[in-house]
C-alpha cells in the first residue's frame, strides 16, 4: 500500500483521507498546506459552531463529505445556506455567520494564516468549539 505523507507544508502530496483519519476532534481544524499567506485547513464538524464574524477576511468553505449549513446575518436579513458534499461557498468579510452540521461533515477551509476559527467578534465559545488559528496536522 502506498504510504503518503500527511504532514502539512510538505513538498509531497497530502492524502486527505489519511489527514482526516489522523484526528478525531470536532471544530478543531488541521493545517494541511500553506499557499502564500493562506492556510488550507481541514476539519470534522458536527453540531453547531458559534455566531461570529471575520472583520477583515472572507471565509471559504468546501464540503468534502456530509452536509454543512451556514446561517448568515446579512444587511437584508437572516438566511441559511445549505452546502451538500462537493459544494463551495464564501462568507464575505464582515458578515456574521454560524456553521452547523446536524449529521456531521468534513470540510476544507481556505483562510489567511493566523485567522481565528471564532473570528474577530463572537458569542461565548462553548467547550465543543476550539478557538484556534489551526493545529499542525500531526498535533
Amino acid at each position: 500500500m502506498n504510504s503518503e505523507p500527511i504532514a502539512g507544508n510538505s513538498s509531497e502530496p497530502i492524502a486527505l483521507d489519511q489527514a482526516f483519519a489522523s484526528f478525531d476532534a470536532l471544530w478543531s481544524p488541521r493545517i494541511v498546506a500553506s499557499v502564500n499567506d493562506y492556510d488550507v485547513r481541514v476539519t470534522k464538524v458536527e453540531g453547531t459552531h458559534v455566531w461570529h464574524v471575520h472583520d477583515d477576511t472572507d471565509e471559504f468553505f468546501l464540503v468534502l463529505g456530509g452536509e454543512l449549513h451556514i446561517d448568515l446575518r446579512e444587511p437584508a436579513g437572516e438566511r441559511r445556506v445549505t452546502l451538500p458534499q462537493g459544494s463551495v461557498f464564501t462568507v464575505p468579510r464582515g458578515i456574521e455567520h454560524r456553521p452547523y452540521a446536524p449529521r456531521g461533515a468534513r470540510i476544507l477551509l481556505f483562510e489567511p494564516t493566523g485567522t481565528l476559527t471564532v473570528g474577530d467578534r463572537h458569542e461565548e465559545v462553548p467547550d465543543h468549539v476550539d478557538a484556534t488559528t489551526g493545529h499542525a496536522l500531526n498535533a
